[in-house]
């Protein structure tokens, strides 16, 4: 399992234009927002795989079983598809490290 590299600090507000371009077409942060084509994010960090009331799931994402968190997103962001094989998750993923701290950063933040 890759663990998400903590000497490069994630920067919040280039968190945010990434999840602007490249995530808010699917998914909300805040609460009562409401799912779109992705779960809402409001309650991200701490919450176990497919458990958002109301979204419809794959049964991968149901199962993977794992908790959202710094470690976890930073895995999964690098390639959906690889960490759960078989969910409709449609990103490709964040490729590069700073990205993906900077976009975990922003959801911190914004998630709660």
């Amino acid at each position: 399992m890759q663990v998400a590299d903590i000497s490069l600090q994630g920067d919040a507000k280039k968190g945010a234009n990434l999840f602007k371009t490249r995530c808010a077409q699917c998914h909300t942060l805040k609460a009562g927002e409401g799912n779109k084509i992705g779960p809402e994010l409001h309650g991200l960090f701490g919450r176990k795989t497919g458990s958002v009331a109301g979204y419809s799931y794959t049964d991968a994402n149901k199962q993977k079983g794992i908790e959202w968190k710094d470690d976890t997103l930073f895995e999964y962001l690098e390639n959906p598809k690889k960490y759960i094989p078989g969910t409709k998750m449609a990103f490709g993923g964040l490729k590069k490290p700073k990205d993906r701290n900077d976009l975990i950063t922003f959801l911190e933040e914004e998630t709660k």
